[in-house]
């Protein structure tokens, strides 16, 4: 099976050379490595040209945001599976395609997920936060659980069955495509208990309180989209959730 990874990348010279480094030294194939650049006018395309040899398509052109640049890349993908490695993220290990792959190749699966673990900007080997998820029971959404988005890939078809990211979510447009993939849609996923993905602190979600008031107003309206109705619990436990993640 040939997996489609997607890149998407704006100004991000200081963080995506490590990204790419993840990439080329994945020990899968066949990979389809797909970068998504956001018109950058920094050094980002100069360290692309390092990496020709693993980069299958790139385009570099103004988007609307994160979400914009990811359906970008999934209309340019032609692989079984379509997975995400943003720029300033680095694949956990060299076998981590490699054991993601082989859940889909021996199962009758949808997706794959797994764990994650945040790291320091500057010192990306040093652990801030861990990530860690659970067996896959669609249930747990009503308690505020969500997989590790970065961990999750999914077959190329569901994309094209059910659509793509919304790009009217400004921060939440990976919560909704989870919960209307894994709960309206009842497609079956698969937990791989070990880190498949190392990421830098300050996502988008999480980088101010107007983000984070921003990010639980998305999390509602991605129920309401879907025409799902969640526990009167359920917005508060999701960033309650998060609480064990420092321990």
């Amino acid at each position: 099976m040939k997996v489609s990874l997607i890149t998407s990348c704006f100004n991000s010279e200081a963080t995506i050379r490590a990204t790419l480094d993840s990439v080329r030294l994945q020990e899968y194939s066949p990979i389809e490595y797909i970068i998504v650049d956001g018109g950058s006018s920094d050094g980002t395309l100069n360290i692309l040209e390092d990496f020709k040899d693993i980069i299958a398509k790139q385009i570099s052109e103004p988007d609307n945001g994160i979400y914009d640049a990811l359906n970008k890349g999934i209309g340019l993908s032609s692989g079984d599976v379509v997975g995400f490695i943003h720029s300033d993220d680095m694949l956990a290990t060299s076998k981590s395609l490699q054991r993601i792959m082989s859940i889909f190749e021996t199962k009758s699966i949808d997706a794959v997920y797994g764990d994650l673990d945040y790291v320091d900007r500057e010192r990306p080997r040093k652990i801030i936060r861990r990530w860690r998820s659970a067996s896959f029971d669609r249930r747990r959404f009503f308690n505020g659980w969500m997989p590790a988005h970065p961990t999750f890939y999914l077959k190329r078809e569901h994309y094209e069955k059910y659509g793509g990211y919304r790009t009217d979510m400004r921060i939440s447009a990976d919560y909704e495509l989870m919960l209307r993939m894994l709960l309206k849609n009842n497609l079956k996923a698969e937990h791989i208990p070990e880190v498949l993905v190392n990421m830098r602190v300050g996502g988008a979600s999480n980088i101010s309180l107007e983000n984070r008031i921003q990010a639980n107003k998305e999390d509602r309206m991605a129920w309401a989209v879907n025409e799902l109705k969640p526990r009167f619990y359920t917005s508060l436990l999701k960033p309650l959730s998060k609480l064990r993640q420092f321990v």
